[in-house]
């Protein structure tokens, strides 16, 4: 259940990054982060390496690593994930750590209301302890176990690693919502940007992330079109709902914004990516064909009612970037 997979699968397209930085998850406690700090490997962006420079500490390091143990014992870091979920699969990359990788790794989870759990708490193991290699890339899924609100990735005996995933389902106590307005293309609740024609600068997970973008890097960005036709983005909705408002950001985005945007979306069953993508041309029109403007909120309350869905395709005329897409409505009940 927990080898790794020297062949990446895209979790993302499934679920959400529960470990993610971006969406609130935190480092919260670790035996030791000496030469670079535990935060780091819960970075959203991929881990970068920089020729030559050094810190206090020695060589600057993009992800956790400790020192090198001189007693008995393992090095380990606790970390708050952004909203407790089940949990379908673990992800570690050791990315430019080529001398001073953990031999092994192993993950165990547990749900606790405090920051740092007390030592009450009961912690089940996850990925049970197993090899890991240098400058690599390993995947462990499992059988969407939880729900949990910590994990404690335990390195044996010490070493570092770049980036640290956890992939699940976050858990929403839907009937408590039922009656209000919600986010449906939040990724804390669930949402999932599934596919797009093109991201060349940005990254489309990023327009489901909270708050406003903090630079033109934090959203999603193609590359300049020279034929004709539109980009797009198809999302997920964290639920299937009726949207009543939708809101979209251009933060940071100026002199590369859309000129205009409109949203079409369905409501659909299991279906394969590729027929997705070739049918949400012609779903129903939720928002007109609608102006845009650089570095701005907008709110579109107007929306065409298309009653219940659980899809969008989100299409940018004719190319250029944004930060955040919301899509506010009420969810629908079970037939």
């Amino acid at each position: 259940m927990t080898v790794p997979r020297t062949k990446a699968e895209d979790y993302s397209s499934h679920w959400v990054n529960l470990a993610s930085a971006k969406l609130g998850a935190c480092a919260r406690i670790c035996s030791d982060d000496f030469f670079a700090s535990m935060h780091r490997m819960l970075n959203d962006e991929p881990p970068v390496w920089q020729e030559g420079v050094f810190d206090d500490h020695g060589k600057w390091m993009d992800g956790w690593e400790s020192r090198r143990r001189r007693t008995p014992g393992h090095d380990w870091c606790v970390v708050q994930l952004a909203r407790p979920g089940a949990i379908h699969g673990v992800e570690i990359d050791t990315r430019f750590f080529t001398g001073n990788y953990p031999p092994e790794i192993s993950v165990e989870a547990c749900i606790s209301e405090h920051e740092i759990p007390d030592e009450k708490v009961n912690w089940h193991e996850i990925v049970r302890r197993s090899p890991v290699q240098g400058d690599s890339f390993h995947q462990y899924p499992l059988d969407g176990e939880g729900p949990f609100s910590h994990v404690r990735l335990n390195m044996f005996p010490d070493g570092g690693l770049a980036r640290f995933r956890v992939y699940g389902e976050p858990r929403v106590d839907w009937e408590a919502v039922q009656n209000d307005a919600v986010d449906l293309a939040s990724a804390l609740n669930g949402a999932i940007a599934l596919s797009c024609n093109d991201q060349h600068y940005g990254d489309i997970r990023y327009l489901l992330t909270p708050g406003r973008g903090v630079n033109m890097g934090d959203g999603w960005e193609t590359r300049r079109r020279r034929e004709p036709g539109n980009d797009w983005v198809i999302i997920a909705l964290a639920h299937a709902g009726t949207i009543e408002s939708i809101d979209i950001d251009t933060a940071h985005f100026k002199g590369n914004y859309p000129e205009s945007v409109d949203i079409r979306g369905a409501r659909l069953r299991a279906i394969s990516l590729e027929s997705l993508e070739s049918q949400s041309e012609s779903w129903e029109t939720l928002l007109e064909k609608s102006p845009l403007s650089a570095d701005a909120e907008h709110h579109f309350s107007k929306v065409n009612p298309i009653g219940p869905i659980t899809h969008v395709r989100v299409n940018i005329h004719p190319d250029g970037g944004l930060s955040r897409v919301r899509l506010f409505g009420k969810i629908a009940l079970p037939a």
